[in-house]
């Protein structure tokens, strides 16, 4: 099963969990310190929200969420062959979960769009992972996340 995955910028955690808990009828399936995700069966989504104040309601990234490493490899050589891949990335940690992904870059608005399967769950942010970006899944993060976002994605 694939599914879209929304990530949005919050700038209250809690006040953001509870509408969405209510607008969708269901509880995250996940939270951790600035960090909350929903896995919502219907509508598919799969909707992300990181806590980064001053920024709330504004998207952080998208994705397309996937259901192993096969489809991921797939959708890779589907979209390389296409023009639109790249940015690579195995075995990295995002998101409180280590993933296989990639990135689909120079899109026509500049947005970023990652396609993933989570291979475990992480008790961390990011790490595991240099980078020269100073953002997490392409965009900016919060203070209290960036200690642990510096090496992600």
């Amino acid at each position: 099963m694939s599914r879209l995955q929304l990530a949005l910028n919050v700038d209250d955690l809690d006040t953001a969990v509870a509408f969405y808990s209510t607008l969708f009828a269901t509880e995250p399936a996940k939270t951790r310190p600035g960090y909350a995700n929903f896995a919502i069966a219907e509508p598919p989504l799969k909707l992300v929200l990181i806590q980064n104040g001053g920024h709330g309601g504004t998207l952080n990234h998208l994705g397309v969420e996937v259901e192993d490493v096969e489809r991921v490899d797939a959708e890779l050589e589907r979209l390389t062959a296409a023009g639109l891949a790249s940015t690579e990335e195995r075995d990295t940690t995002c998101c409180y979960a280590k993933q296989d992904k990639f990135w689909v870059e120079n899109t026509p608005s500049g947005e970023r769009w990652e396609v993933y399967a989570v291979l475990e769950d992480s008790e961390t942010f990011g790490g595991g992972r240099t980078s020269s970006q100073d953002t997490c899944c392409g965009s900016a993060v919060s203070e209290e996340l960036h200690a642990d976002a510096a090496a992600c994605c």
